[in-house]
């Protein structure tokens, strides 16, 4: 038996046709995207030395955090915190650093918040301060654990009093439905504490930080960055240098 042999002309079939619009659809696609491969930024020359840095790295980060301060860096206390859900999803947002010692890195928020939530189950946190303008950053790894009650109150009472009663309406990363029900709520809560001091919220309050280690980034020209590495030990802080 002969075998038939099809001379249909490729182009033709439907198959192709739909096989050759998918690829036309894709090259325009690939076109209209932003191509950021040429967006590059070549960094000083200012480095980092090893004999520059204190034994310390809070005072390390002071060092830093005053430079950021004086020479105007938006928000030089904006830090981008990252937690862990349980299906072992990482989240990241920005929260403000209130202030800083030897003991750790304190920030605030709503104890029903997903962040809270999260820590509550794995309290080992990140947090990166992106001080671009400098041509650096630094990251923070370690646990958060709550700080005292009197501790957050004595922060909550030094807070302006618009943000004392912003604290007790928000259910941070709740879902609501407008933002005129929360504007609804804060018109209530203004009005309930009229007259007198605003109370700290019994779901509200702070955390610290306790870095187990924290690293000093400064961007260097060739991408020959200078990175050094402090690492909590037993008699004290290691200092390593990493490659960029």
């Amino acid at each position: 038996m002969r075998r038939i042999q099809s001379h249909s002309n490729p182009g033709r079939n439907p198959a192709n046709k739909t096989t050759n619009g998918l690829a036309r659809q894709m090259r325009r696609d690939y076109e209209r995207c932003m191509d950021l491969s040429d967006f590059r930024k070549e960094y000083s020359s200012r480095g980092l030395h090893r004999q520059d840095l204190k034994a310390d790295p809070v005072a390390q980060f002071a060092a830093w955090f005053a430079q950021a301060t004086e020479l105007q860096v938006p928000e030089p206390n904006a830090m981008m915190l990252a937690t862990v859900d349980a299906g072992g999803m990482p989240y990241q947002r920005a929260v403000l650093l209130k202030y800083f010692d030897a003991a750790g890195f304190v920030f605030f928020t709503n104890f029903g918040s997903r962040k809270a939530r999260q820590i509550a189950a794995n309290p080992q946190v990140c947090a990166l301060f992106p001080w671009i303008t400098l041509e650096r950053q630094v990251i923070l790894q370690g646990r958060a654990e709550s700080i005292s009650t009197a501790e957050s109150l004595r922060y909550f009472s030094s807070r302006p009093r618009e943000s004392q009663l912003g604290a007790w309406v928000s259910n941070q990363s709740e879902i609501i439905t407008s933002r005129k029900f929360l504007l609804q709520k804060i018109a209530e809560i203004r009005e309930k504490f009229s007259h007198g001091e605003i109370p700290l919220p019994s779901f509200w309050g702070g955390y610290r930080i306790v870095i187990d280690a924290i690293e000093f980034w400064q961007g260097g020209p060739a991408r020959l960055h200078d990175r050094f590495l402090y690492q909590r030990k037993p008699d004290g802080w290691s200092i390593a240098r990493l490659s960029p």
